[in-house]
């Protein structure tokens, strides 16, 4: 029973933690490539949970970019959950990528993506899980490369001690350098130092080992200087001019576990032009810039087709300042509407979209409208430069609520520089009045009220931002200013959602630390810091003990920071002119507004055609950042993006025919859209749950089979309403974990194809281990698979340790006789912590012990190991079934001694499905098997009226 292929490290447990698919890969669209055939192996490590990992852009715009080179590979590795945390100690097992299951130690390069701060104890985590000494001075000369980039990465002493280089900006072209350079040179016999040396001279390379620091004399901070090495100081981002010459990715891994931003994400530009005093994102990533429209559109459609997704998004960091967002969209939804494929549209201001946008994007079923106003009173708009008015919010709350949408999103910011009572107060009244708005239109047309979501978050200074030496009010403070908000929202209907304050410290000491907040961080770590950022995980009492240890005061990292003083980030260079931060912090101290950049003055939004545009002569506004922008080729561009999509001239409205004055129009009604999708043909497939599908949660493969379907365009039949699903119907449902050889689905299409071959090539467009064997139309009299089901076999595999607890093979033999030989057998199970007891012995049929097919079905899930296979047939009824697991129980319970005991236990066996249908005497019929179903339910339909018939009287 030993297949060819070697066992995932994690097989003996991984059933028994949360999400398990999580550790497994297989994921549709992965890329595993052949280790032997390239220079440098790199595993892309995201500090942070698989669900939230999977959704971030920047990693799958380096996985395809590694992929894609000949000469680099690049796997992926994502923070175990706690549970998953435990085991590996437990075992003292590695942490491995994805894609091959080999340790981060094995890999050249080992890269962490840096978004948030509060993610810097994980990376301690994952690199001491994955064997690689957690020090850069502890490394050896094998020991990989460990760099690191993203947002953070411009400020990056916090977390010096632990990387060995960081890339500062655009990651695209250092990512592929890095990893060959440095392989390269250790080829040669290069001693780690000096190839630590030879990296720090690429553009954008930041190598800490290289520089010395010194203790500032006015803040007390440790900062940066220049070492006795040429490294340059300061260190220059990296920067990519053209966007389009790296596509963004079509392909990539779509995910089996759902992840928090489960759709598929397109960037269409990067930069902003705002100049929102406390981003540090429209700072650092100047200029803006943005990608082809055309090749969005290209992209987009060859994304919905190569991944399978019902939603995509459009994404940017104002994604209403995209210079012809409006054309774009109506693109986008023309040809998404057909595929029943809803938009979504990130990062919006208040003011940014116009009506024709919004009615496209109701037009495919957008997922929902979020607005950041940031401030509540126009005189807080001003100091962080938002340039948006009171009447320009209401204004797109009417025209939201006109178009049908249910509520509206809207985030705010306390704890800005001069903030008052009055300023705080007033967020929660702009989202009443966003909701008496919507109230009001909804009411006329006989809707219910409007929801009106405000989130509130604590401001955290960063650095590169105008506010980088405002104070960060304190904890008190902060409190005593959720308090107000609380007591405005009471009344109001709107639903108040407020951020824990209590991380926002820790994210403020860590965004503008030194080194000596680095050895506060590690001392943290190995006290137990993980999961800063989740708030059942924060442990703040550690970490204020790792402060007292390492007589580090937090404090004087939070309170204002004198102008003239050197900062700890002061040596990245992140392309600014020197002084401009400090012109707009003290504009923002007298509440002045700083135009966009990229417009003329006074204008909200780019022209929306070509012949708008055109009229436009006024210059663009600068305000001398240090980026030097080409304002008119950015002009020239704009205009070359607009003539691309055919948006020549302005849009023109549909013209209705004006009602006589005395007939009042009729209330509009808040209908769900039609869809036109014709008659539906009615479809049933079998398909496999094997290796890393087989750790799927039922919900996931409902996410998951569709996309199969969508990749390759054969249209599903809808259900109607507000929130059309497919239509499928599946068999019942297995636990986590138990592999399948026979489960079953059946579909609606609105079309007619070769129900065998489509079969064929759904197995080709699903994730490892979902496989489609067969397919079969339906007639309209034949049952869905829920009747078409009255029993299930499985394949049971006792491994060996298992057996020798239990006494063996006669003792288990002899269990298996004892349980048959009950009427009744009842085990507790229990469902979200709710107990319910269940009979064993009421749907058990059969139970044999090394039963031949059985091991054969083991050994088609692809099990491995000292298995005894033991056979088990269950009956599946309208009421429910037995699990698998239950029966197991069972046994062991019986062997134990405390048979019936309401016990819950993980025990380490294998099972797979093998058989699901019809029972015909001593064979289950698949519900494929079509004309067979037919027969035995005519059959047993037939000898069901026998019973009930009467008797017929015998006459003389």
């Amino acid at each position: 029973m030993v297949l060819s292929r070697a066992p995932h490290p994690y097989a003996d447990f991984v059933h028994a933690v949360e999400k398990p698919a999580r550790y497994l890969g297989g994921e549709y669209g992965a890329a595993v490539k052949d280790w032997s055939a390239v220079d440098a192996k790199v595993c892309l490590a995201f500090p942070d949970v698989y669900d939230i990992g999977m959704s971030h852009l920047g990693f799958k715009i380096l996985y395809k970019i590694l992929n894609d080179h000949p000469r680099t590979l690049a796997e992926r590795c994502y923070m175990p959950w706690v549970d998953m945390i435990g085991e590996l100690r437990s075992r003292e097992l590695p942490l491995v990528s994805l894609e091959s299951a080999r340790p981060l130690r094995d890999f050249d390069v080992v890269g962490f993506s840096l978004q948030f701060e509060l993610t810097y104890t994980n990376v301690l985590e994952m690199l001491d899980l994955g064997g690689i000494p957690v020090r850069s001075d502890a490394r050896s000369e094998d020991d990989p490369l460990v760099i690191a980039g993203g947002p953070t990465a411009t400020h990056p002493e916090p977390i010096a001690l632990f990387v060995d280089a960081f890339v500062i900006g655009d990651g695209e072209e250092r990512a592929t350098d890095v990893s060959l350079l440095w392989t390269e040179l250790r080829a040669k016999g290069v001693p780690r130092a000096e190839r630590l040396r030879e990296l720090s001279r690429l553009p954008g390379v930041y190598v800490p080992s290289l520089y010395e620091t010194r203790i500032d004399a006015e803040t007390g901070f440790e900062v940066v200087v220049p070492g006795p090495s040429d490294a340059p100081f300061p260190v220059k981002r990296s920067l990519i001019d053209d966007l389009d010459r790296f596509p963004f990715p079509a392909e990539g891994p779509v995910g089996g576990p759902e992840a928090i931003f489960d759709r598929m994400s397109i960037e269409i530009a990067r930069g902003c032009t705002e100049g929102c005093r406390f981003c540090q994102a429209g700072m650092i990533y100047r200029p803006v810039r943005e990608r082809d429209p055309s090749k969005v559109v290209d992209t987009i459609m060859r994304a919905v087709e190569s991944s399978g997704y019902d939603e995509v998004s459009l994404t940017s960091l104002s994604t209403a300042d995209y210079s012809c967002v409006a054309p774009l969209v109506e693109k986008v939804t023309e040809r998404l509407a057909p595929q029943k494929v809803s938009l979504g549209v990130s990062s919006l201001r208040a003011y940014g979209l116009s009506e024709s946008v919004l009615d496209d994007m109701r037009s495919v079923r957008a997922s929902g409208l979020t607005f950041a106003p940031e401030a509540g009173s126009q005189r807080m708009r001003d100091v962080v430069n938002k340039n948006v008015t009171e009447e320009q919010l209401m204004d797109t709350a009417e025209r939201v609520f006109e178009r049908g949408w249910d509520g509206m999103k809207l985030y705010f910011m306390i704890g800005l520089p001069t903030e008052e009572e009055e300023d705080v107060r007033e967020i929660v009244r702009v989202g009443a009045r966003a909701r008496l708005v919507g109230k009001k239109i909804r009411k006329e047309r006989k809707a219910g009220p409007p929801k009106v979501t405000v989130s509130v978050s604590t401001h955290v200074p960063k650095p590169h931002t105008p506010f980088q030496w405002c104070a960060m009010d304190a904890g008190p403070i902060v409190r005593e200013k959720q308090g107000w908000l609380a007591a405005e929202a009471r009344g109001t209907g709107v639903d108040l959602r407020m951020h824990d304050s209590r991380t926002s410290w820790l994210e403020g000491v860590f965004a503008r630390g030194d080194r000596k907040v680095a050895r506060v961080l590690e001392r943290a770590w190995r006290g137990g810091a993980r999961f800063d950022s989740w708030q059942e995980h924060l442990r703040l009492g550690v970490w204020e003990q790792a402060f007292v240890d390492e007589g580090v005061d937090p404090a004087v990292y939070l309170g204002t920071l004198p102008v003239t003083a050197r900062l700890p980030w002061d040596h990245i260079d992140v392309g600014l002119e020197e002084g401009f931060l400090l012109r707009e912090y003290q504009k923002s101290l007298k509440s002045r507004l700083s135009p966009p950049c990229g417009k003329v003055a006074g204008a909200f939004v780019h022209a929306t055609n070509l012949e708008d545009a055109e009229k436009e002569t006024r210059r663009l506004v600068c305000y001398d950042c240090g980026v030097a922008c080409d304002l008119s080729a950015m002009r020239a561009e704009r205009h070359k993006f607009l003539e691309g999509l055919g948006a020549k001239r302005p849009r023109s409205l549909p013209v209705v025919a004006e009602a006589p004055a005395e007939v009042a129009p009729a209330p509009k009604r808040n209908v769900p859209p039609r869809l036109v999708q014709g008659e539906p043909r009615r479809y049933r497939f079998a398909f496999t749950k094997t290796g890393p599908t087989s750790m799927l949660s039922h919900l996931d493969l409902i996410r998951a089979l569709p996309r199969s379907f969508r990749r390759l365009d054969v249209p599903i039949y809808y259900s109607s309403g507000f929130h059309p699903k497919p239509d499928m119907t599946f068999a019942p449902a297995l636990s986590l974990g138990v592999a399948s050889l026979a489960e079953c689905v059946d579909v609606k299409l609105t079309v007619d194809v070769d129900a065998e071959e489509l079969a064929r090539a759904l197995g080709e467009r699903s994730a490892e281990g979902l496989d489609f064997p067969r397919g079969a139309r339906l007639g309209d009299g034949d049952p869905t698979v829920a009747k078409a089901i009255d029993a299930a076999a499985y394949g049971v595999g006792i491994p060996a340790k298992m057996l020798e607890s239990w006494g063996g093979v006669a003792a288990l033999e002899g269990a298996v006789a004892e349980l048959l030989a009950k009427s009744e057998h009842r085990l507790m199970r229990r469902i979200d912590g709710v107990g319910k007891w269940v009979d064993v012995r009421k749907y058990l049929r059969q139970l044999r012990v090394g039963d031949a097919t059985a091991a054969a079905w083991l050994d088609r899930a692809g099990y491995v190991g000292d298995l005894t296979p033991l056979f088990v047939d269950v009956d599946v009824t309208p009421g429910g079934a037995v699990k698998v697991s239950e029966v197991v129980r069972a046994l062991a319970g019986i062997l134990r001694g405390d048979d019936g005991a309401p016990v819950r236990e993980e025990l380490p066996f294998r099972a797979v499905r093998g058989a699901l249908g019809l029972r015909d005497g001593e064979a289950i019929v698949s519900p494929l098997d079509v004309a067979e179903v037919r027969r035995v339910r005519a059959a047993a339909a037939a000898a069901a009226a026998a019973a009930v018939a009467p008797a017929v009287p015998v006459h003389a």
